[in-house]
């Protein structure tokens, strides 16, 4: 639950929030966890993109989400899901450790910060860059199509991704989607689509798309 900015609380959750970044996922998993949290917002430069300096004062690298808990300051969108699950989810969000499905999940929050997310990226920045290149761009969109094809395919005759139930990968996949669904090319993933309708029958889902459009 986002509690007011000030006065600062010394046990309370503080989410780096940058606008345009992947930390509304974390916003999401923070609503559904029902603890008590501040967002500290950050804007990118409108010219580079880039985050401010203040970010890197939290963190060398200046990048985001990174959160703030009991003394710690945890990076890494995935290192976070599995951190704030595992402390706060009381046996929510997350398959049993030692189990098949436990092992799936894992995989899950890995591959959304690396085999998903890679080609993604590289086909915006292609795209943005607008230069012909020579190689790159038949890489990012054959490697995409492998990626998304992939990703829609594990969710045949499936709500979830783990277990039929809200877990962990779901928030670190929604990002996925929400590129995917930006691209204009969901509808082309019928599997997609449905798991995108599910996502979006969480209420909470819904309040950190608020969240993130009131410090964008």
């Amino acid at each position: 639950m986002l509690q007011p900015a000030t006065p600062t609380r010394t046990d309370m959750i503080k989410l780096h929030h940058l606008n345009k970044s992947r930390s509304k996922r974390i916003i999401w998993l923070l609503e559904e966890l029902e603890v008590d949290y501040e967002i500290v917002a950050y804007q990118r430069n409108k010219d580079t993109f880039l985050a401010p300096d203040e970010l890197k004062q939290v963190h060398q690298l200046g990048k985001s989400p990174v959160i703030e808990d009991d003394g710690l300051i945890v990076t890494e969108s995935g290192a976070i899901t599995d951190y704030l699950i595992t402390k706060y989810g009381n046996g929510k969000f997350a398959p049993e450790a030692g189990t098949a499905d436990y092992v799936d999940y894992q995989q899950w929050l890995h591959f959304a910060e690396s085999s998903a997310i890679l080609p993604l990226l590289l086909k915006m920045f292609v795209l943005k860059d607008g230069a012909k290149t020579q190689f790159l761009e038949g890489y990012a969109d054959a490697e995409t199509a492998k990626v998304i094809s992939y990703f829609n395919d594990r969710l045949e005759g499936k709500r979830y991704l783990v277990g039929d139930t809200l877990t962990g990968a779901d928030f670190m996949m929604s990002f996925i989607v929400e590129i995917v669904k930006n691209s204009g090319q969901l509808g082309h993933f019928k599997n997609l689509v449905k798991y995108d309708e599910q996502l979006q029958s969480h209420e909470k889902f819904h309040t950190a798309n608020e969240l993130e459009a009131k410090y964008d």
